[in-house]
């Protein structure tokens, strides 16, 4: 394998999951040289079919291209696969896609840098189907000249969303969204669950659910500049009403034989907010009561 040379239109992939694969293709596709590495080499066939360049170890991988994109399960994962192959980080620029907390992102680009590499963190915001489109974004973090230097090579994968020079902000926002999606579609599957007990099918709450979601942005809209001008009036609606109103959701929920653990901790932060004094205030106040659990 020749690994001599080494320029912007060429790119290695470790790591072969989905999202890994998608991105390899899409490289593939724009007309890049791909090398591609991963722990079950079987998972590089079809992209060797389309002429990719399957690396026999990581250094192979490593030493093939400048850019390095990493699409990995966690930054333990990425320890695990580079540190024996550290040697051969000096000079590369990690990519690193692989989803982490802000802090072991930070970590993640010190260690790289120990070894000689630069390291941009990003944060994809599609799933593997969307890789290669413009319609989505990945947040990035990290130098700014670096970022800006190799950012062609990045549009390739998605469009993309510079966050600022810190390497912890790609991983932060990317969790922020996580935290807002994983909670919202764990509320459709609770809803579900209770229509179903009701024999109520998915397909009959389809319309509630979407309009739903879909007016959330009115929401948010309308209470972002309160918040953050620290008001939360409750001329709308009030903490006091959240709770009587939670209260019909738990047993509703029970009365269906449906497991109330969901709706009894949300219920349980607005009693929280009620017990403090806020209870006529708006439910926005109740960004206080989760702060006051992470300063405990």
């Amino acid at each position: 394998m020749d690994t001599s040379a080494v320029n912007t239109s060429s790119v290695t992939v470790v790591g072969l999951g989905p999202m890994g694969r998608a991105m390899a293709g899409a490289y593939l596709d724009a007309g890049y040289r791909v090398t591609v590495w991963n722990r079950t080499a079987s998972r590089a066939d079809e992209l060797v079919a389309r002429g990719a360049v399957r690396a026999d170890t990581v250094e192979q991988a490593l030493a093939a291209n400048e850019v390095v994109v990493l699409s990995l399960t966690d930054y333990a994962a990425m320890y695990a696969i580079l540190e024996p192959a550290a040697a051969a980080l000096e000079g590369r620029v990690l990519v690193n896609l692989s989803s982490d907390t802000p802090e072991r992102a930070r970590e993640g680009a010190a260690w790289a840098a120990k070894h000689g590499a630069r390291h941009l963190t990003g944060g994809v915001q599609t799933p593997p189907s969307g890789i290669g489109t413009k319609e989505f974004d990945t947040f990035y973090s990290g130098p700014r000249d670096l970022f800006e230097q190799y950012e062609d090579v990045l549009r390739v994968i998605t469009g993309t969303d510079y966050r600022g020079e810190d390497p912890g902000l790609a991983a932060l926002y990317y969790q922020l969204q996580m935290d807002l999606f994983w909670t919202a579609l764990t509320a459709w599957l609770h809803t579900l669950a209770v229509a179903n007990a009701n024999g109520i099918s998915a397909s009959a709450i389809r319309p509630l659910a979407t309009e739903v979601l879909g007016g959330m942005g009115q929401f948010i809209d309308f209470y972002t500049p309160r918040i953050e001008a620290g008001e939360h009036v409750g001329d709308v609606e009030r903490i006091s009403m959240a709770v009587a109103s939670l209260e019909h959701v738990v047993h509703t929920t029970r009365d269906s034989g449906v497991d109330p653990a969901l709706p009894v901790a949300v219920l349980e932060a607005f009693r929280q907010g009620a017990a403090a004094g806020h209870e006529e205030d708006s439910l926005t106040w109740l960004i206080e009561v989760f702060g006051r659990r992470a300063a405990a």
